[in-house]
């Protein structure tokens, strides 16, 4: 019998790539949503209304369920007003509580629980390399204070008995949104630029390898922290040249100054001027192997 997955976070980027490949494999998807006009079965997915806000779930979510991958969260990338801080924060460590509160109350048999992280938790440095095993490694950051809230709200499923496994997601390179379409996009119409320095470093993802990934954990019950990056981060400028060398389009701009970035995007500019070079070898020696090593080949992929 198909093993039931639960997915909060599942219209998101990741989480419709990830439930596309899980449908594919065999799998029961149930999805937690706040939108109501989705609720019922459609294409062999059972959606249920929740609402972390209010502590409010449909506990029939739960049903068969023996893992919760959990990708709720607001985006990052808005400008960072006082109130989008607070959904920031707020949607990601009230999605776990409320989680684990139905959990608890309805005395629900959880095997594991595998939540979304970021590698933002790391301090700005253009000169360490993070590993998972730096747990004194935090930054002082608004991002790194999410994320470890974020990590933190997972601590209780532990409590319970439930196996709990984070990954701390890079820069995830997609064509169909996130951070790829944005620094393209400037690229392909002529006045795309290297952002600041270029020094710093960004550690990036392929979409099919994080799915795959998260797949990997599930199957093979891993639990811990894990760095959800390629095996080779590249510096900002490198980004830009090797999106630029795939569209075939030249860069004679010259690099946005780092006050500009900040007066378009405020504090949220932080996003692409830290630097965070992370390591992947952890979940490298569990047998995973990347099919996207290098970003030349990753973006390749996507923009070709």
């Amino acid at each position: 019998m198909a093993e039931t997955i639960l997915i909060t976070g599942a219209t998101g980027l990741v989480g419709k790539a990830l439930t596309k490949v899980l449908l594919v494999q065999g799998y029961e998807i149930n999805v937690l949503t706040t939108q109501k006009r989705l609720l019922g079965s459609k294409n062999n997915i059972h959606y249920f209304f929740w609402n972390p806000q209010s502590n409010d779930i449909d506990s029939k979510c739960f049903n068969k369920v023996s893992t919760v991958i959990n990708l709720a969260g607001s985006p990052i990338a808005q400008r960072w007003t006082k109130s989008t801080k607070s959904s920031i924060l707020n949607s990601r460590v009230q999605s776990l509580n409320t989680l684990a509160n139905a959990i608890r109350e309805h005395k629900i048999n959880i095997k594991q629980l595998i939540s979304a992280s970021a590698i933002g938790i790391y301090p700005d440095s253009k000169t360490h390399y993070y590993e998972e095993k730096n747990v004194n490694s935090v930054g002082s950051s608004f991002l790194s204070y999410v994320v470890q809230q974020w990590e933190a709200a997972t601590h209780q499923f532990q409590s319970m008995g439930i196996k709990t496994t984070l990954l701390r997601i890079g820069i995830v390179l997609d064509n169909k949104g996130g951070a790829l379409p944005k620094i393209a996009t400037p690229i392909q119409n002529y006045y795309g630029a290297v952002l600041a320095s270029g020094e710093q470093w960004q550690s990036w993802i392929h979409i099919e390898d994080l799915v795959r990934l998260f797949i990997h954990i599930l199957e093979s019950r891993l639990e811990g922290v894990y760095n959800a990056v390629a095996p080779n981060p590249v510096q900002q400028v490198e980004l830009t040249k090797a999106i630029a060398h795939v569209l075939k389009k030249p860069l004679f701009l010259p690099n946005i100054p780092e006050f500009m970035l900040k007066l378009i995007f405020g504090s949220m500019s932080s996003v692409v001027l830290e630097s965070q070079r992370v390591c992947s070898k952890k979940i490298q020696s569990t047998g995973f192997k990347f099919t996207y090593h290098e970003l030349s080949a990753a973006v390749d992929n996507l923009l070709t």
